[in-house]
């Protein structure tokens, strides 16, 4: 399998450490760290004083790089965190996606245009698997961790606690490499918003339900942004689908609009944890269908 030349690769490791991104090895040809793990740390050196993780002795001090660099082609990890970088990981289908299932890049560019913003000008590289990486600068008053298809399905977020590959570095004979060198942009307010932690509620959550007169729509809606409201991290949008999807046949009986339903569950949606987008989206989705296929009430 080919590989750079250890002096290509420290090259690398270098000019990432010069733009203040701290960076540690992986594996040659590999996206995995090269340092050891908890298990078998010998506790010297770096680790004297127990041991630390890739995130902790990830550098930019030179000589540790070239010290580091000096006798295998290790790829370069930049640890995002540290780094003061929130990265977007724009993905590839997988390969047991369906035929015309959409890559990470466009769903980022639909995701940009329902949020009314352009797709962001910043510096950007090309993974091995054609995917890409879009860099920001992170927020000062924020510390973001990882995310994993939570913006939307092919972008995963690299934070505090993760790593992206660094351009120079290679898999399975293909290069990382930039293909937009523009400086790097700080994290659009949108996306902080998306991204964000929600804060929760700490007393018993209040919901406004419209009335219009039919009590079986209105106890609907109730009962079921209580239920959204009230669900716990892991199954917050699976209920948030459920919920919605129930109550959107009264939308398409005439006994509730269409906007008081989606702000009804979108303060629901909220208030449990999930980001602004992703209940939107959700709802957008849900009650297209909904509406599409509802039966007439005397059929239901």
């Amino acid at each position: 399998m080919p590989h750079h030349a250890p002096s290509a690769l420290l090259s690398a490791a270098l000019q990432a450490a010069e733009q203040g991104w701290r960076v540690f090895p992986l594996r040659p040809a590999d996206k995995r760290p090269a340092l050891h793990g908890e298990s078998v740390c010998p506790l010297i050196g770096d680790c004297a004083g127990g041991h630390r993780k890739w995130e902790d002795r990830a550098t930019i001090d030179p000589v540790r790089i070239r010290r580091a660099w000096a006798d295998r082609p290790f790829n370069v990890g930049i640890a995002t965190g540290p780094s003061g970088l929130v990265v977007v990981d724009l993905d590839m289908p997988k390969q047991k996606s369906s035929t015309g299932t959409p890559g990470g890049v466009t769903t980022f560019g639909a995701l940009c245009e329902r949020a009314g913003q352009a797709v962001p000008t910043t510096y950007r590289t090309r993974t091995a698997s054609s995917g890409e990486h879009l860099y920001f600068t992170a927020p000062d008053s924020l510390r973001l961790g990882n995310t994993a298809g939570f913006l939307a399905p092919s972008i995963d977020t690299r934070a505090w606690g993760g790593y992206v590959v660094a351009p120079g570095s290679n898999v399975n004979g293909r290069a990382y490499e930039v293909i937009d060198p523009a400086p790097v942009a700080p994290l659009p307010g949108w996306l902080l918003d998306a991204l964000k932690p929600q804060e929760r509620p700490t007393g018993p959550l209040r919901l406004s339900v419209p009335k219009r007169g039919n009590r079986a729509a209105e106890t609907a809606l109730e009962r079921e942004t209580a239920l959204v409201a009230g669900t716990a991290e892991g199954s917050r949008e699976a209920q948030l689908f459920e919920s919605a999807r129930k109550v959107a046949r009264f939308v398409g009986w005439g006994d509730l609009t269409r906007d008081e339903v989606e702000e009804a569950f979108q303060r629901a949606g909220e208030a449990a944890g999930l980001p602004a987008s992703q209940c939107r989206s959700t709802l957008r989705s849900v009650l297209n269908w909904s509406l599409r296929t509802c039966r007439p009430r005397e059929t239901a």
